[in-house]
């Protein structure tokens, strides 16, 4: 007979407060502090209720003069009111790379490049002491159970840059931890008596949603500062006026779809082998009317049609793409054959989009295109997947299996995955020796992974578009590179804590214990070994190149976006 299932209760929201030290007295002081004072606890229903959305959502932190609140670049997951005190935003020039707690990369010369080949007798995992200590600018500090990295020349910092002041009352992060976008500012406690509460992305986006003023406070912050400057970067709104796109801007609809920490969800489906389109948030259903194109802020989604019991993926799509406008155009210029959304739109992880609405695109957008720039009219079909071209068309470059494979395992969110043809690769390992020789006898990943017929993809760092390692990291030890964008790791101010390690979705980093020159493990106070997190870092210091991809002696290794599904239908077929 078999054992009786063990029954637990599902996990819910609350069960980890943001804050499990906040006491009644806190919570009763933010209940009269603006704005919480002038909101309406009526409003909010009783299983997400007002006290308890600032009882498990916010917490309450005390900064010290020079402290680090937010970094330029960071990927945050929560937004800021200050309470008391004051903090300073830098405007003007950003701040250097070593200021904020990142490496400063410098191209290998030529005599360093060749002396990578006579190191293959050091032990592995060699961190040069130079590399273990802070920069000159920045330092950490522990703070409970909190590491935080303050600068420690303020004032030579507000000599040499522009700077503006905020003061008690005001939101900063909120933008970035709605939309899942980097952080476009870095600010510091600009007195030794700042209060800030932290407010995670969940709390603030049920406020939003049940306090009007709220959300049109908020709203409006993001149409002034974010909005228009996107919309007049979009090339489908190049010929509007000024207060035509001032017009599509006051028009535009905020949305969100699926789980922000989406990593963590994606990992235990994946085991459960449950990756399919019906689990994920529909955006678009095939048969709606089309309401509005949709713009893709940040984010994935996948494009799918019905097939059966079920639906098969055409094609996903990320930031700066549009869904709908096909219909749309379609139907404003033949008003007698009007047709419905053609295929399913579903969010992949979280995605944030912008909605415009039909009337804006058919009264302002659509008259401004030239007629080649409008898509062709949709012919009418029902199984025939020849007569969808722009969808179909991915789905038969690359192959169905292909497309599903990709799709299933995120690797869309790769601009630099490693792609192997198991066709041409003959087991050679010149990859992996190529990286160890670059990296000090330190290989940066593993030649295997997740196949599909003929495709490998490779456990090596993908250089995200998403990048959810970085959320959460402390000390912002792991970074976008400023002039490639390549997620890098700054082993010196690396503290261990695993968050990029738990992170990512595609287990392409790994922690391990470091080493000094001779080759003895590296041991903290408690006597116990260091560990760092490390990963490929796509040879940023080196000249040409990721050096797996120049020494594969069969062309069977790429380094590829895969967001481009044209070259790897090109590469494929090499």
């Amino acid at each position: 007979m078999p054992a009786a299932p063990t029954i637990l209760e599902r996990p819910q929201r609350w069960d980890a407060a943001f804050d499990a030290n906040m006491t009644d007295e806190d919570l009763s002081r933010l209940l009269i502090t603006a704005p919480f004072n002038g909101m309406d606890a009526e409003k909010f229903p009783k299983r997400t209720p007002l006290r308890e959305i600032i009882r498990n959502d916010m917490r309450i932190l005390k900064f010290r003069k020079g402290e680090i609140i937010m970094r330029q670049g960071d990927y945050g997951t929560s937004a800021f009111l200050i309470l008391q005190g004051t903090a300073r935003v830098v405007l003007k020039p950003d701040l250097a790379p070593s200021l904020l707690g990142r490496q400063a990369t410098n191209k290998k010369g030529i005599f360093r490049t060749l002396a990578q080949l006579w190191n293959r007798s050091r032990p592995p995992e060699v961190l040069p002491r130079t590399l273990l200590g802070q920069s000159s600018g920045v330092s950490a500090r522990q703070n409970e159970n909190e590491t935080r990295v303050f600068l420690q020349d303020v004032p030579r910092i507000l000599d040499q840059h522009r700077t503006a002041e905020m003061f008690a009352g005001e939101f900063f992060g909120e933008i970035a931890a709605l939309s899942r976008m980097a952080r476009t500012s870095t600010i510091f406690a600009d007195s030794d008596d700042a209060e800030l509460l932290e407010i995670r992305w969940q709390g603030l986006r049920d406020l939003m949603k049940y306090d009007d003023a709220l959300r049109t406070h908020i709203n409006k912050i993001y149409r002034e500062r974010a909005l228009a400057s996107y919309l007049r970067a979009t090339p489908l709104f190049k010929n509007l006026s000024k207060e035509q796109l001032d017009r599509v801007a006051e028009a535009v609809e905020f949305s969100t779809f699926g789980d922000y920490d989406w990593s963590g969800e994606y990992k235990r489906l994946a085991q459960a082998g449950s990756v399919r389109p019906e689990k994920e948030p529909v955006i678009v259903g095939e048969g709606d009317y089309p309401n509005g194109i949709v713009l893709l802020r940040a984010g994935f989604a996948r494009v799918s049609q019905k097939f059966g019991d079920g639906e098969r993926t055409l094609n996903y799509i990320g930031a700066g793409q549009i869904f709908g406008l096909n219909e749309i155009a379609h139907n404003w210029r033949n008003k007698e054959a009007t047709v419905n959304m053609q295929f399913s739109l579903r969010a992949i992880g979280y995605t944030h989009l912008l909605v415009i609405p039909t009337r804006v695109m058919e009264e302002i957008v659509l008259p401004s295109l030239p007629k080649n720039e409008l898509p062709p009219p949709i012919e009418k079909h029902e199984d025939d997947l020849d007569s969808a071209p722009p969808e179909n068309a991915v789905r038969e470059k690359v192959g169905a299996e292909i497309l599903e494979f990709l799709t299933e395992n995120r690797f869309f969110n790769g601009t630099a995955t490693m792609v192997i043809d198991l066709d041409r690769c003959t087991r050679c390992d010149d990859c992996v020796r190529a990286c160890a020789s670059t990296h000090d006898n330190n290989p940066r990943f593993l030649r295997h992974g997740p196949s599909a017929g003929r495709l490998m993809i490779a456990n090596a760092c993908m250089h995200c578009a998403d990048p959810v390692c970085m959320i959460g990291c402390p000390t912002g030890a792991i970074h976008r590179e400023s002039f490639a964008g390549q997620v890098v790791i700054n082993p010196a101010t690396c503290i261990g804590c695993k968050s990029c390690f738990t992170n990512c979705p595609y287990d392409a980093i790994r922690m391990v214990e470091v080493r000094d020159e001779r080759g003895e493990l590296l041991v903290d106070q408690e006597m116990k070994p260091i560990a760092k997190a490390t990963k490929c870092d796509l040879c940023v210091e080196n000249h040409g190149g990721p050096a797996c991809e120049r020494a594969c002696p069969h062309g069977a290794l790429t380094r590829m976006n895969l967001n481009n599904l044209d070259s790897l239908a090109k590469w494929l077929k090499l």
